[in-house]
């Protein structure tokens, strides 16, 4: 019998600005930036099982059991309400990893929020967004499902309606490393803070983008190349780029232009998740 629950998305998201404002005390760094989700999509199934144990159906490549978000979420909601089930997790993996998407934080977010509805727990958004955060600071965002302008480490978040352009996405053949990128000592960590307002009128400064593109040049090449046909951006600590167009056909013709070996990706932007949607359907 096939009692899998299917279909359970998990989008990627831009960072379309990203400024460091400060550092507290604890090391943790302050910011403020924007997050719009995207049509690259990470999809999960779970299936409910009476004796307790969190299982992946499949291994991910080069993550080890204990670094993986999906079991670390799933336990996670376990101690957290005490519930006896456990459940097995199948992960269609198509956001690339370590490239600034947040696929695990948003793999994170899915779990949390599907396993809270097929668990019974009833904690809802506000509960479930708190325990995302010690996941990672991106998690909260992907479980409220809605575009928005972030503080703090991440946990002071106000929903914003943007426009939905559609984008093109460039992976760079690498891994950045963010820990490693808010451990430089030329990471400018004093920007004044701005307002949304500033932000729509275009202020989309990232202030990881210098230490990125010196550190990595395959990022530097691929922005070099993208900003010949648009204002080319770093999503977060990267390594991905990306371009807003005009339409889908502008970025799906520059996009046939990729040089050969670069992933690329034309993809809508988006104000609301798909998972709210699932939510909906599942209600």
């Amino acid at each position: 019998m096939n009692d899998w629950s299917t279909g359970w998305p998990a989008p990627a998201k831009l960072n379309l600005m990203l400024r460091v404002t400060g550092r507290r005390p604890d090391g943790y760094h302050t910011l403020q930036t924007v997050f719009q989700f995207v049509g690259l999509v990470d999809e999960l199934a779970f299936r409910p099982r009476p004796d307790g144990r969190i299982e992946r159906v499949e291994v991910l490549q080069d993550v080890r059991s204990e670094e993986d978000l999906t079991l670390r979420a799933a336990r996670l909601l376990q101690r957290a309400t005490g519930v006896t089930q456990g459940v097995d997790i199948r992960l269609r993996k198509r956001i690339p990893m370590g490239g600034g998407l947040g696929g695990g934080s948003s793999d994170a977010a899915t779990t949390l929020v599907a396993l809270d509805r097929l668990w019974g727990c009833g904690l809802g958004e506000e509960r479930l967004a708190e325990l995302g955060l010690t996941l990672g600071a991106d998690v909260p965002v992907f479980v409220r499902g809605r575009a928005a302008w972030a503080e703090g480490v991440g946990e002071c978040i106000e929903p914003i309606e943007l426009d939905q352009p559609w984008y093109l996405v460039i992976a760079p053949a690498c891994h950045v490393s963010t820990a490693a990128v808010f451990a430089a000592p030329e990471l400018t960590r004093d920007s004044s803070a701005i307002t949304i307002r500033a932000f729509v009128a275009g202020d989309h400064r990232n202030d990881c983008l210098p230490v990125v593109r010196e550190r990595y040049p395959e990022v530097a090449q691929a922005l070099e190349w993208l900003g010949k046909y648009s204002e080319a951006r770093l999503t977060g600590t990267g390594a991905c780029v990306f371009a807003e167009f005009a339409d889908k056909q502008a970025a799906q013709a520059v996009q046939a232009r990729l040089p050969d070996g670069w992933r690329g990706w034309v993809v809508r932007g988006m104000n609301r998740s798909p998972l709210l949607a699932r939510l909906g359907r599942e209600g």
